[in-house]
């Protein structure tokens, strides 16, 4: 459904830093800076990235958004948050774990990021 999503960044070297260390805990390759000074990472699923707002305003987190990254087990969702705090970001919502409903069961853990963008890490219970 998606070709990309890109996020705003205050500071890209600190996102970009974040995002490696995060993103590498669910084996995407660091990012890249391109010519424009925005940071991508692509994979065959899709492409992320961040960007200083074109606007020259400072970034600012959606509120009521979530970007969400798959994970393979509830032992990657750990990690991730894990490292995620290590690296600048900021727990929010509850503590990772077992969500319920709708017939689903999803084992989650919730970031904001160094801009304030509201992230999580999710893996499907079969």
């Amino acid at each position: 459904m998606f070709s990309h999503v890109m996020l705003g960044a205050n500071d890209i070297e600190q996102s970009k830093k974040f995002y490696d260390a995060i993103l590498g805990t669910l084996g995407v390759k660091p990012g890249f800076i391109d010519p424009k000074g925005r940071c991508f990472y692509r994979t065959s699923a899709g492409v992320f990235a961040l960007t200083k707002p074109l606007d020259g305003n400072p970034a600012s987190h959606g509120n009521g958004s979530t970007l969400g990254f798959a994970a393979e087990s509830p032992e990657a969702v750990e990690t991730w948050h894990k490292v995620g705090l290590e690296n600048g970001g900021v727990a929010c919502e509850d503590p990772p774990g077992i969500r319920e409903g709708n017939g689903m069961k999803l084992y989650l853990a919730y970031l904001r990021d160094p801009a304030g963008n509201k992230i999580c890490a999710m893996h499907r219970v079969p």
